[in-house]
């Protein structure tokens, strides 16, 4: 079993890689207007095409919920916990943007994402007036979550095999960026709860993964279904042929059961398993897009 997360007053001790550094890179996909815009474009497979999405319409507004729970907590960290969150922030604004080009261009396919949002609303909107460290704990779980399906995807081609190439380069980009940064929220929370014990804080963590994941997979269900039928593609057997994209194959569903068991468990750290050798993997595409520390002026405010 892991030896317990010990955090020190004034600095963080975690497991963490000494070393180890977050680098925003500034990527741009599918903006040459030749670039090809297929309709099902993961392998012609309307389900995990729908899937994900489905999943790329949560991010750019989630992920301005997630910069904001842990931006709250900057000032008062250790200086190079702030300098982590900084480079979190910054690799975050750069996914929102690049999502929220991918979804324009699923609304210029003819999707109505109106209904997918307004529940994006309905969820955000739930948090409002909580508790700041609140806020922070559902960050750093669905930062989890997010770990774990970048994880999954970069480990295991088969999820994006077949994908249209600029689509795919947009996930794996995203994918490797995501682990580069998965301890960032958590060593926030644990220096934001230095002063609580552990019952404390696997009470929280316990809480906040229960209503994480019977909302996440709940509200994916919801909005997959709902672009799968704007298409005509409706009825028992499509939601059964989507439990087995899930559960089955290429099952991302199935793959994340046992880390979020994992996150209960005592001495638990995003670190714990370190698998920057996916980021190796994935970064080599990326040399050229490494952003400049001197980034422009809008990620330099954020």
């Amino acid at each position: 079993m892991p030896t317990p997360v010990k955090v020190q007053p004034e600095t963080i001790s975690t497991p963490t890689p000494q070393g180890h550094e977050i680098t925003p890179r500034d990527r741009r996909f599918g903006r040459d207007a030749d670039h090809a815009r297929d309709k099902y474009w993961l392998n012609g497979d309307p389900i995990g095409t729908a899937f994900y999405d489905a999943l790329s319409l949560t991010f750019p507004r989630g992920e301005a919920y997630f910069i904001e729970s842990v931006k709250e907590f900057r000032d008062c960290a250790p200086p190079k916990l702030q300098r982590e969150i900084r480079a979190f922030v910054k690799q975050e604004v750069i996914h929102s943007r690049e999502h929220l080009a991918l979804n324009r261009r699923l609304e210029e396919r003819g999707f109505d994402i109106s209904r997918i949002e307004e529940r994006i609303t309905e969820s955000l909107n739930m948090t409002q007036g909580r508790p700041k460290i609140a806020n922070l704990a559902s960050t750093m779980t669905l930062e989890h979550y997010t770990a774990i399906l970048a994880k999954e995807l970069l480990a295991n081609p088969r999820h994006m095999a077949g994908a249209e190439q600029e689509t795919a380069d947009l996930w794996r980009w995203h994918a490797l960026e995501e682990i580069e940064h998965k301890g960032v929220a958590y060593d926030t929370w644990l220096y934001a709860t230095k002063d609580w014990t552990r019952w404390q804080r696997w009470k929280v963590k316990a809480l906040i993964l229960y209503a994480v994941t019977v909302n996440f997979w709940r509200n994916r269900f919801t909005d997959t279904l709902d672009l799968l039928a704007q298409d005509g593609i409706k009825g028992w057997r499509v939601k059964l042929k989507f439990l087995s994209f899930l559960l089955a194959r290429p099952g991302m569903g199935r793959k994340m059961i046992i880390p979020c068991v994992k996150f209960l468990l005592p001495g638990f750290h995003p670190w714990n398993e370190d698998d920057r050798h996916l980021i190796d993997l994935a970064d080599s595409e990326y040399e050229a897009a490494l952003l400049d520390r001197d980034a422009t002026d809008s990620l330099k405010a954020a």
